[in-house]
């Protein structure tokens, strides 16, 4: 007699498709295949794979590609032809194509703004008193533009528990100094926010953001230029009279990237302050 199939065991199965997606992003991704990661149906693996993700496989690998380059614009010199092919089109007008549907604007113009231009529109800061924040977690070690895979992770072990966004946000937490620690050394916490029934498990650790006074700059755009919005925080820092404290910051996730245009992603960046 089969054993029924319980959330746990559809978290973990995938959770192994999701490390198998990020481990293979640069081959061809079939869904039979994926269906033996899962050891599930290959008939059935589809509907169950898009109704606990959210999102298609077809929507997630592309997703993640279109993510990658993104990244890649932002941070490198690489040519777009190379981008574009890592990311899986054969030409660069269709890669434009994609890219300027996902992201609004071609992959040229998109390198071109990766830094705070002059006499843009100021990102204001408020000092908030935020309550503590309970979060189940994922670890991830290396660059904190690569923490996307830690993210698909806890979304595969959410979706069958029914966590979802929203009401729940995504919570990351970056624990070194990126100006000292390696970029291969560092180490952050992928989260989600949850109540007090979910316990940790053999894939999550649960951890409590403590309660405190905090520097809160809202973000609005594609994580890949997350960094505009850290310089004009911490320049407003160097202005404000306050000082940091012994914590690290917090980004606060407060819509899907798998259901939101990236320029129109929100994030709160919360830097702890001293009392």
């Amino acid at each position: 007699m089969n054993r029924p199939i319980t959330r746990e065991s559809y978290a973990r199965r995938l959770n192994r498709v999701a490390e198998h997606i990020w481990a293979h992003l640069d081959e061809p991704l079939d869904l039979a295949a994926l269906a033996e990661v899962a050891c599930l149906s290959p008939f059935h693996f589809h509907r169950i794979y898009r109704v606990l993700i959210g999102e298609t496989v077809t929507e997630t690998v592309s997703r993640l590609r279109l993510q990658r380059a993104s990244m890649e614009l932002a941070r490198s010199a690489t040519p777009i032809s190379e981008i574009a092919r890592r990311a899986g089109y054969a030409s660069n007008p269709a890669f434009t194509r994609a890219f300027r549907a996902a992201y609004d604007l071609a992959p040229a113009a998109f390198r071109a703004a990766r830094r705070a231009e002059p006499g843009a529109d100021p990102m204001p800061v408020e000092i908030q008193d935020r309550p503590t924040m309970r979060i189940a977690t994922v670890p991830h070690r290396g660059p904190p533009q690569q923490i996307g895979q830690a993210f698909d992770r806890l979304m595969a072990w959410a979706g069958p528990k029914g966590v979802v966004m929203p009401p729940a946000v995504g919570v990351a937490v970056y624990l070194d100094d990126m100006s000292v620690v390696p970029p291969a050394d560092q180490r952050a916490l992928a989260g989600i926010t949850v109540g007090p029934e979910v316990e940790s498990d053999d894939t999550v650790t649960i951890h409590e953001l403590p309660a405190g006074r905090y520097a809160v700059l809202l973000y609005r755009g594609p994580y890949a230029q997350i960094g505009k919005g850290y310089e004009a925080l911490f320049g407003w820092l160097s202005t404000s009279g306050e000082e940091p404290a012994h914590a690290p910051c917090v980004e606060v996730n407060l819509n899907d990237p798998r259901k939101t245009a990236p320029a129109d992603l929100l994030t709160e960046l919360c830097l702890p302050l001293k009392s």
